[in-house]
C-alpha cells in the first residue's frame, strides 16, 4: 500500500494513538522514512500530544493569576490606555455631530427640488381654467405658445389639474410658482 502526504496528515492522529490497521501503519512508516516534511509533521504532533498530556505543564502556583494581572496593569503603557480613551471620545463626538447635522438638514428644510418643473403650483388660482395635454404632465394657461400636443388637449380648473397630478408650465405660469 502506498500513501501520499495528504493521507498521512489525515491519519497522523490515529497513528499516534495506535488506532490504525497494521497495513496502513506499515505504509505510513515507509512514507515517513522517505518524506522529511511528513516526518517533521509527525514529530510536531508527537510533541504537542506530549506537552498537552503532561499535567505539570498546567500547574501554576497559587495566586499566580492575580500577580500576573497586577504586573500587566503596572507595566501597561499608560499612553496606550489614554490614546484608546481619546479615540472613543472622538468617535462619540463625531457621532453626535453627524446625528445633529442629519437631523437639522432634514427637519428644517424641505427636499431640494431637482428641476424648475417640480415646483408646486400652490399660488395658482384654483378656479383658473387651464389646458392640459392628455399625453403630457403639465397644465398651461389658455393661449400658451409652449403647448406640445395642440390637437389632443382638454380644459379644466387648476384645482382639478393639480389633483390629477399635472404640474404648472414654468413659462406661462411662472408668476404663480413658489420660489
Amino acid at each position: 500500500m502506498i500513501v501520499n502526504c495528504q493521507e498521512v496528515w489525515r491519519e497522523i492522529s490515529s497513528y499516534l494513538d495506535g488506532e490504525i490497521e497494521p497495513g496502513l501503519r506499515a505504509a505510513l512508516e515507509e512514507h515517513f522514512r522517505g518524506c522529511k516534511r511528513c516526518t517533521a509533521v509527525l514529530d510536531g504532533a508527537r510533541n504537542v500530544v506530549q506537552l498537552y498530556g503532561d499535567e505539570r505543564m498546567f500547574e501554576v502556583p497559587f495566586g499566580f493569576s492575580r500577580r500576573l494581572h497586577r504586573t500587566l496593569e503596572v507595566n501597561m503603557d499608560a499612553g496606550r490606555r489614554s490614546f484608546l480613551g481619546w479615540i472613543v471620545a472622538a468617535a462619540a463626538a463625531a457621532l453626535v455631530v453627524i446625528t445633529l447635522e442629519a437631523g437639522r438638514s432634514s427637519m428644517f428644510s424641505g427636499p431640494e427640488l431637482r428641476s424648475e418643473h417640480a415646483r408646486p403650483g400652490a399660488g395658482v388660482p384654483p378656479d383658473m381654467m387651464v389646458i392640459v395635454s392628455v399625453d403630457g404632465k403639465m397644465f398651461h394657461v389658455l393661449g400658451c405658445p409652449f403647448i406640445h400636443a395642440k390637437t389632443n388637449f382638454r380644459t379644466m380648473a387648476a384645482r382639478e389639474a393639480l389633483k390629477e397630478g399635472y404640474t404648472p408650465c414654468v413659462r406661462c405660469l411662472k408668476e404663480y410658482l413658489s420660489v
